[in-house]
C-alpha cells in the first residue's frame, strides 16, 4: 500500500499548523482539543518548518518544569523533519519510523505538504493489507 491510499482513506482533513511563536502551552491545547499527537510548525500552512509532538513537550516539562510552557514552540520542535512522498510505500515509511521512534510523519511532496501520517494510520493500512492477502490465499486454497 502506498501512502497516497492512507491519504484518501483519511479523507481531506488537512494539516494542523501553528505559526512559529505559538507558545507551548497554545501547542498543548491544540493537541488536546483536536485530540492529535502533533502539529507542524509553519509560518504559511504549506512549508513545514519543524513538527512538534505530545512527546516533545512532556519530555520538556519533565526536564524543565512548566516554565517551558510559555516558550515559543521553537524551543523545542524537531527542526529536521523525517518526511515521505505520497509515492512511498506503508513498509518503507513504517521502517522508517520505528527506526527514529517517532509517531508522525508530514508528507511532502515540491517542498509543500500533502498531508501528514502517524504510525497508527501506517498500521492500520498495513493491517488491512495483511488481511486481504490472508482472504486471498485462504480463496486459493478452498478454491473460490
Amino acid at each position: 500500500m502506498l501512502v497516497q491510499q492512507i491519504l484518501a482513506s483519511k479523507g481531506d482533513l488537512g494539516v494542523i499548523t501553528v505559526a512559529p511563536g505559538t507558545t507551548v502551552q497554545e501547542v498543548a491545547e491544540i493537541l488536546s482539543a483536536r485530540r492529535i499527537g502533533a502539529v507542524i510548525v509553519s509560518a504559511d500552512g504549506k512549508q513545514a518548518r519543524g513538527i512538534v509532538s505530545e512527546r516533545d513537550i512532556v519530555r520538556e516539562l519533565g526536564k524543565r518544569g512548566q516554565d517551558c510552557l510559555a516558550e515559543p514552540v521553537e524551543s523545542l520542535m524537531t527542526a529536521k523533519i523525517v518526511h515521505c512522498t505520497r509515492a512511498e510505500s506503508t513498509d518503507t515509511v513504517l521502517g522508517r519510523m520505528t527506526d527514529g521512534r517517532f509517531r508522525h510523519m508530514p508528507v511532502i511532496e515540491d517542498g509543500q505538504m500533502v498531508g501528514l501520517i502517524s504510525i497508527g494510520d501506517v498500521v492500520k493500512a498495513r493491517l488491512m493489507e495483511l488481511a486481504a492477502e490472508k482472504d486471498a490465499l485462504e480463496g486459493m486454497i478452498k478454491g473460490y
